[in-house]
């Protein structure tokens, strides 16, 4: 018996006990969990965007500078543990189990509405992604953005036919608001189609369903808008901010750059590489001709209808940003379309395999179907495998460049500038500043008055000269980081 094999069993026999259901989606949480643990935890250093989420919270290091587009639902998240412990070992286990433990709340929401199988199905298809993998230990805000719009989609379908509305109508509103919490932009654009979707209710169910959205949105931004008013004077003003922060948001067609990009590198800025191995990529070219095809088959049979099309409906417009308004990519961006597309997704599959006639033959394509997503499964380990290894090696870049600045004199409380200066700065205790770029927080005078009191440095690639407030200050190569230091004399 496979979670893809939708045949109902025979009922026993009169006085016989019904056999126990086997939890299919509590074994695919515990396997995600399982994975992280082994494949993703022991080898994973903090990375660049990491080191300055966790700056905002952790009492060991100073704050990191938090440019406008970001929210701080992620750094809450990670706060509990970073004031008992530093180790980011601790981090990533603590993380690892959350979001395995959110994975199975959040599909658990939707078992009366497909059934066991195709939901423990869907989870399986979204946990077994590489990037679903090597995020989940990561104190980043895609996969849970992710996570929680497939709760909330599924509290929204719920509470207009369940008896037990207020429990999902509540549901519903914490979902929207900590999607908005850890992403703003995020929200917003999950909310739009919830919204959308709450008009097409019948009227005496309408409103409560709207109302539920409206306040989780308010709730979940009201932190990212009071900032706004503090650092940029306004909500327009910080969403200007954040324009020109992601380089101009406009028309641009991204979705050739979130294809090259698929298996890596993990930030595509400026996006120039090539296609890596496109034959691991296909299941990706075929993700919307199958969501497509999914949403035509409900229309048609006219059965889970809402269940098919309000999924891909929230997939499509999380996609929005990343497809179509910036000009750069990473592969987490996607997350969220991800794991909400994997429920029309394994909802075909089942009606695919209930389609075969004669009804012997299922057993042979169910068999061929389970050999086709362990060779799926087993080409994203493989990809994990290698952007795991690269972002350990980046890691490893930045520890060792903390080290050296440490044997060079820099000890809290420092100043490190450059563009990697959070997360070299953050591994060596040290405050990050830059003069220039998407993230500039101060000037050039200021750094200097600072670097007059504290112990500072500038760092910069190898092969580039010193910025120009450090054009008389000390060099120092840091062997094996392709960075060079330049310290006041």
């Amino acid at each position: 018996m496979t979670i893809l094999d939708t045949l109902t069993r025979p009922r026993p026999a009169a006085g016989a006990r019904p056999p126990r259901p086997i939890p299919w989606l509590a074994l695919v949480a515990a396997a995600y969990a399982l994975a992280q643990l082994v494949l993703v935890v022991p080898h994973l250093g903090l990375g660049w965007d990491e080191t300055v989420y966790l700056s905002q919270v952790d009492p060991r290091n100073p704050a990191a500078y938090f440019s406008a587009p970001r929210s701080r639902g992620i750094s809450f998240l990670a706060a509990p543990v970073l004031a008992v412990t530093g180790s980011t070992t601790a981090l990533r286990i603590v993380l690892a189990l959350l979001s395995a433990a959110a994975l199975y709340g959040a599909y658990r929401i939707w078992q009366p509405l497909t059934g066991p199988r195709r939901t423990a199905l869907a989870a399986l298809l979204f946990a077994g992604l590489w990037t679903t993998l090597l995020y989940g230990p990561q104190d980043m805000p895609n996969l849970w953005v992710a996570l929680s719009a497939v709760a909330a989609v599924g509290c929204l379908l719920r509470a207009v036919r369940s008896w037990a509305r207020r429990r999902y109508l509540f549901g519903l509103g914490a979902m929207v608001a900590t999607a908005t919490c850890f992403r703003f932009s995020d929200g917003v654009w999950l909310a739009l189609p919830l919204l959308a979707a709450c008009a097409l209710v019948p009227a005496r169910r309408r409103a409560a369903p709207a109302l539920a959205v409206a306040a989780g949105l308010a709730a979940g931004s009201a932190q990212w808008v009071m900032e706004a008013y503090v650092r940029w004077g306004g909500i327009g003003a910080r969403l200007h901010a954040s324009s020109a922060t992601e380089g101009g948001m406009g028309t641009h067609w991204a979705g050739g750059l979130a294809w090259r990009s698929l298996n890596g590198p993990l930030l595509c800025r400026p996006c120039t590489v090539g296609l890596s191995h496109p034959e691991l990529t296909l299941w990706w070219l075929a993700l919307p001709v199958l969501a497509l095809i999914a949403c035509a088959v409900a229309l048609r049979t006219g059965r889970h209808r809402a269940v098919t099309l309000l999924p891909v409906a929230c997939a499509a417009a999380l996609s929005i940003p990343y497809l179509l308004l910036i000009d750069y990519s990473a592969p987490r961006f996607l997350l969220p379309a991800y794991a909400l597309l994997a429920l029309p997704l394994a909802t075909l599959a089942a009606r695919a395999l209930r389609a075969v006639r004669p009804p012997r033959a299922r057993g042979p394509v169910a068999a061929a179907a389970v050999v086709l997503l362990a060779l799926h499964l087993s080409a994203q380990v493989a990809v994990l495998d290698h952007n795991a290894a690269d972002a350990r090696a980046t890691a490893g870049k930045y520890r060792t460049a903390a080290h050296d600045l440490r044997r060079l004199g820099l000890t809290p409380p420092c100043v490190v500038s450059g563009k990697l200066a959070p997360p070299v700065g953050y591994y060596a205790g040290c405050a990050s500043a830059n003069v220039g770029g998407n993230n500039r927080n101060t000037s050039a005078h200021a750094l200097l008055h600072r670097a007059a009191r504290v112990p500072a440095a500038a760092l910069t690639r190898a092969r580039s000269g010193p910025p120009h407030y450090a054009r008389h200050w000390k060099k120092h190569r840091l062997p094996g980081t392709g960075l060079t230091a330049y310290t006041p004399r």
